[in-house]
């Protein structure tokens, strides 16, 4: 048996990426590992800090197994360890432990693709965000951009509104699966 396709739900936040893996998976009927660090803040409410970078990372890992598991095809991932990262160096400087940024980069390239959401629709307040006016968004999108891009890393970016994000998300994700396409 052949390991499922990985595709990461991958951008800033309040851009619609959790909504985007639930319909991506429940279209095309698999799994989707949710952002770990989103249950991880509501257990502790909201009192993290950078000691909890391993821990982060170690459950984003294990969802993203988990659900790679039950998987055929494709396995949707709610964001990956590269945001991971992203988020350490952002509100902990130097405190991401070197290990999560290895892995991070090692992880990164078993990914098939990157469908990295936009930030053109309206921001969504949400106690977990950080960046909500034009120029946190403006910095945020250039990060994660330039992530993918340092790397390589194959992409397509999801803009517009909702339904053309998710015809957008399909229609990548249909050119993944095609044979001779991966």
């Amino acid at each position: 048996m052949t390991s499922p396709l990985r595709i990461a739900v991958y951008g800033p936040e309040s851009t619609g990426k959790t909504t985007l893996a639930q319909r991506l998976a429940e279209h095309f009927g698999e799994p989707w590992a949710p952002e770990h660090v989103r249950g991880f803040w509501d257990e502790r409410a909201g009192k993290i800090v950078a000691a909890d970078l391993d821990a982060i990372a170690r459950g984003q890992i294990a969802g993203e197994e988990a659900a790679a598991a039950r998987a055929r095809r494709v396995v949707f991932c709610d964001t990956e360890l590269l945001t991971n990262v992203i988020w350490a160096d952002l509100l902990f400087a130097g405190q991401c432990p070197a290990w999560v940024r290895e892995e991070a980069d090692r992880r990164c390239q078993a990914y098939a693709l990157y469908l990295f959401c936009d930030t053109d629709q309206p921001f969504v307040p949400d106690p977990q965000r950080c960046f909500p006016d034009a120029a946190g968004r403006a910095m945020c999108r250039k990060l994660w951009r330039e992530t993918l891009s340092s790397r390589g890393l194959p992409c397509v970016e999801i803009r517009g509104d909702w339904d053309e994000r998710f015809r957008a998300a399909v229609a990548a994700v249909e050119a993944c699966l095609r044979p001779g396409q991966t």
